[in-house]
This record gives C-alpha cells, structure tokens and sequence, in this order.
C-alpha cells in the first residue's frame, strides 16, 4: 500500500483527517497508519476516543460547526486535509444539519486555505447527483444538482457550487471530490441503524428466511461499497497528483432481484406511493429517523461509473456490493459497533434514549 507523495518532503506526510472516527474516517485512519509514505496523521472529532490508539495518529478534539479560528492552526503544516465531518441527524431540523454539513465545510475549506495546506480531499456523494439513469452509468459530468426535498442532497450539491468558486480562487490548493455509492462496513452497523432505520429495528431478525419478501418497485436500484475500499480510494486520493472528481462504486448494482437473494425471500411487486406514504407516516411519528425526500431521492440518484478512479487512481474495490451489504447486515445482528463515540454499539440503553429524545429529533 505505497504510493509516490504527491506533496510534502520524501520522510513522509502529514495528513489530518477531519471526521475521522465516523464509518470511513475510522477506515481511512487505518489504512493511512499502514502506509510508509504517510508520517503523521492528526484525527480530528468532537469526542475523541478513549481506547483507541491507531499508529502514527493524535487526536484533537474540535467541531466544525463552531470551531472559527483554531481550524487553521490545526491544519498548519499539513501535506493535506481530508474532510469527512458530516452530520444525517436530525432529520426533523435541518437548519441544526446545515450548520455543520455546510457552515462547518466552508470554515473546513477557508481554513486548508489560511493554512496554506496544498490539498484538500472532501467527502462528496452520489447524493450529490441529480436525477439520472438506472440502466446505465454517469461519469463526474453529470449534474450535480441533487435532489431538492432531501436535506441531505441539498447540502452536498451546495457544498459542489462552494468548491466550485473555490477553486478558481484557491488554484494552490489541489481539490479532490470522493463521490461515492452507499457505504456499508460490519463496525458501522450500529451507527447506521441508528441514523436510517431507528431503535425499533429488529436487527437480529434481519437474516436470511426471516425476511419473508423485498418489496419491488420503479427506481429501486442502487450501488454499494465497502467502507474499507472506500478508505483505499481516500488514501490514493491524498498521495497522488490528482484533481477533481472521483466516482465511487462496486458492482453488482443492487436492485429488489439482488436484494431477495441476499436474504432468501421472494420480490413483491409495491407500488411506491403506498410505500413512500408509510414511511412519510412513520417519519412524521418519529418512528423512524429517515425522511421521506431521502427515499425519494435513492429511487432516482443515477448509477455511477467508476472509470476515472481506476484509471488515475489505480483503484479497485476488493469487495463487491453484495459482499458489503451482507458484512454490514451481519454486523446488524450481532449489534457491531466500534471503540469510538460515533460508532459505538447502541444496546438496549442506547435505544431507549434514541425513543426519549425523539428519533430523527436531535444529534
């Protein structure tokens, strides 16, 4: 896992990793630690882990959201910055959301910027893309306009219009955009129950012939990644001279044909007002954390075509689709989690406090 520097002195790089105890901060941040290229590694998070000591790597306790000025002090000296901090929740205020996702971004971005850091590698998303084809791929030159009625789209395509004013003014920073598929990883099982499907999810039940039938309907059909391959693409991003963006993804793209396979169940043809309803219903009673513009928007994003990285980046997933959504439905029964605060398993606790203080209501 060497790669030639792409800026910084041959001993090796210092590389800071905002967000880095989340799902693939906690990836990138391993892979990273493995790499001789790479010297020094600074994580930066709201809460710092305890127990977890990753090589190479010191953590600093900061939040984007409100952290003006020590932002540029913290990223002084660095060979590059990695932005990962986002924030799903609360669904039900998006104004708490925006102040971190996109607030929090700009302060991340005039910072690399102040600190004279020259590279910024950022954690866009399919989300970011609007509407697009379900039978065949898009490269980075689709629109990426989103899709209006998810918070969640909106932030990422704004974040796209701010790089895109950046740039031009900031030409010594090298800007890398990651846009990639759905990301599933065992460890962040836990996390992402927690941010989709809410306390009232069965995971042990979610197993193969426990799950009777996978519901088919018009625009169900999406890519997947492994945290970890996602982390791979990150790494190679920081240490190779490249610009611009990167699509993201494993085949095979999952549709309701894939999906029942996994689980051994049979596809049922639903319409999807009706489902799109019950989940609108259920979001409204804060019975579930994601909003109804978010499946919305997973019914139309476009499938991605992942040429570019494999050819300026020399990457490819190790994992396929298939294997990545089984590790994360494994991780799902067995209530995996991982040594940080973002990804900690919930128990029965955790749960009950998800239920007191209003699913998709707050952080």
């Amino acid at each position: 896992m060497t790669s030639t520097p792409a800026h910084g002195p041959r001993d090796g790089l210092h590389v800071v990793v905002v967000g880095a105890t989340g799902n693939v901060g906690t990836s990138l941040v391993r892979a990273l630690g493995e790499d001789p290229a790479v010297a020094r590694i600074t994580g930066i998070a709201r809460r710092v882990p305890s127990d977890w000591r990753p090589a190479r790597t010191t953590w600093v306790g900061a939040d984007i959201a409100d952290d003006d000025t020590r932002l540029a002090d913290l990223f002084r000296g660095a060979d590059a910055v990695v932005h990962l901090a986002w924030l799903l929740q609360p669904s039900h205020d998006p104004a708490i959301t925006w102040r971190t996702n996109v607030l929090g971004s700009i302060r991340v971005f005039d910072a690399v910027a102040a600190a004279g850091v020259p590279a910024l590698v950022h954690a866009s998303s399919v989300a970011a893309y609007s509407p697009g084809p379900k039978d065949r791929p898009v490269d980075e030159s689709w629109p990426t306009h989103g899709w209006p009625g998810a918070a969640y789209c909106r932030e990422k395509a704004y974040i796209e219009r701010y790089l895109d004013g950046y740039e031009p003014d900031h030409p010594g920073v090298r800007v890398v955009r990651m846009r990639p598929a759905f990301i599933f990883k065992k460890e962040a099982a836990a996390q992402q129950r927690r941010l989709f499907a809410g306390p009232f999810l069965p995971g042990r039940l979610v197993r193969p012939r426990l799950v009777p039938v996978v519901p088919d309907m018009r625009g169900l059909r999406f890519q997947a990644l492994h945290t970890d391959d996602a982390a791979e693409a990150y790494r190679k991003a920081v240490l190779r001279p490249v610009r611009g963006a990167f699509n993201l993804a494993a085949e095979p793209p999952l549709d309701a044909g894939e999906l029942a396979s996994i689980f051994g169940a049979q596809v049922v043809r639903m319409p999807r007002p009706a489902v799109r309803a019950a989940l609108a219903g259920a979001w409204r009673l804060h019975l579930v954390p994601s909003s109804p513009g978010l499946f919305d928007a997973v019914l139309r994003l476009p499938l991605l075509d992942t040429g570019r990285a494999r050819r300026e980046l020399d990457w490819r997933p190790l994992h396929s689709a298939t294997d990545a959504v089984e590790e994360f439905l494994e991780g799902l029964r067995e209530g995996s989690g991982a040594s940080t605060a973002v990804l900690a398993p919930s128990g029965a606790v955790g749960r009950l406090h998800e239920v007191a203080t209003g699913v998709g209501s707050r952080p």
